[in-house]
């Protein structure tokens, strides 16, 4: 009897450590991650079982406690967000389920994590309460561990990714892959901080924030989107280029000037990117402060759209394309505006696969 409860112990101790780890899916990288999730599942399967006299009193019913009602709410939650969870693992999988197509999104699948570790410290937290005599000093605890795993989810580990994380890849084989026919003129524009930023000598010590290291070449996020898909289909490629103050190096001030941007409505002033000679544009920007930076504003409005084809690919740390869509197709009035994919950050590196589902989806 205490082996086994030593053995459950053991089991739920390393669950807590593995999804802890798991959040710094940036540092540790897809292989270690992929791996961990196979553990935590393993781990998941012995605590169900050495619990499984839970089930049992769950299923018969009877009465309970308000505490006991929460903590048995709490826990089918759980089990629930674990079970889908699991499938979008293997869906975001790279290395061990590639083959596996459901519930793909990234944004989901970090989205599940977080809630999983909140339901787990709430979880683990109400053994605790429905034991001890302390119950308000208990509930604090729960509240306030159920507060950082959230924070820890949501703030810190984006933070921690944008700010002290350096992506070094090879760019041949990060842009290289299928070739896909497409149809009509079609051109690239993308923007990105790099030819827009007056960065400090030292930013390649840290890429951070829409920023990666290509064969030691400092490069944007966008830009090395747009040679995917310049790779995949053929097409010229136009980077929107500031005339005048160019950003700040540091992400946060840039942060702060952008949000300025957009609060006064800004139009900064840009290189002309003439699309008369198009049929197409594939548009890829970041998203900032839930729209596109204010200068895409300036070249969608300095440009004729009627009767052409604008395709979107954002790149983003939190979800989606947000509000820019509908402020695209009020900027680029007449254009037929599609969204092709919205790629999260720590993704674009390995996001040449997802290019090439897009682009044939698109011309298929």
């Amino acid at each position: 009897m205490k082996l086994k409860k030593a053995a459950g112990a053991a089991a739920d101790i390393l669950m807590y450590v593995i999804m802890l780890v798991q959040m710094l899916y940036a540092f540790t990288g897809n292989t270690l991650h992929e791996l961990l999730g196979i553990a935590f599942f393993i781990c998941l399967a012995v605590h169900i079982v050495m619990k499984r006299g839970w089930v049992k009193g769950l299923l018969k019913g009877g009465k309970r406690s308000g505490g006991r009602r929460f903590f048995d709410a709490v826990t089918v939650l759980l089990f629930v967000c674990i079970l889908v969870l699991m499938i979008s693992s293997m869906g975001v999988s790279r290395m061990i389920f590639p083959w596996f197509p459901y519930l793909g999104s990234a944004d989901l699948h970090r989205y599940l994590a977080t809630a999983v570790l909140t339901l787990a410290v709430i979880h683990g937290g109400m053994h605790g309460f429905l034991r001890t005599q302390h119950k308000k000093r208990a509930a604090f605890l729960i509240i306030l561990g159920a507060a950082a795993s959230v924070a820890v989810g949501t703030a810190l580990v984006p933070y921690l990714s944008r700010h002290f994380k350096t992506v070094s890849i090879d760019y041949e084989a990060a842009v290289r892959g299928e070739q896909i026919t497409s149809s009509g003129r079609t051109l690239a524009v993308y923007f990105t901080r790099v030819g827009n930023t007056d960065f400090a000598p030292d930013v390649d010590a840290v890429s951070g924030a829409s920023l990666l290291l290509a064969d030691g070449r400092l490069t944007g996020n966008t830009a090395l989107l747009a040679d995917m898909v310049a790779d995949a289909i053929h097409c010229d490629v136009q980077a929107i280029t500031l005339t005048g103050e160019q950003y700040p190096s540091r992400y946060g001030d840039t942060v702060s000037v952008a949000g300025k941007e957009l609060r006064e409505n800004a139009r900064p002033a840009i290189e002309p990117v003439d699309i008369s000679g198009y049929d197409e544009v594939i548009l890829i920007y970041p998203i900032w402060w839930g729209t596109v930076p204010m200068p895409v504003a300036s070249f969608l409005e300095q440009n004729e759209w009627n009767g052409k084809k604008l395709r979107l690919i954002a790149t983003q740390g939190s979800s989606g394309f947000v509000s820019s869509t509908a402020d695209i197709q009020r900027m680029a009035d007449g254009a037929e505006v599609t969204e092709l994919v919205s790629i999260y950050c720590d993704d674009i590196p390995h996001a040449r696969p997802q290019i090439t589902d897009c682009l044939r989806r698109l011309y298929q």
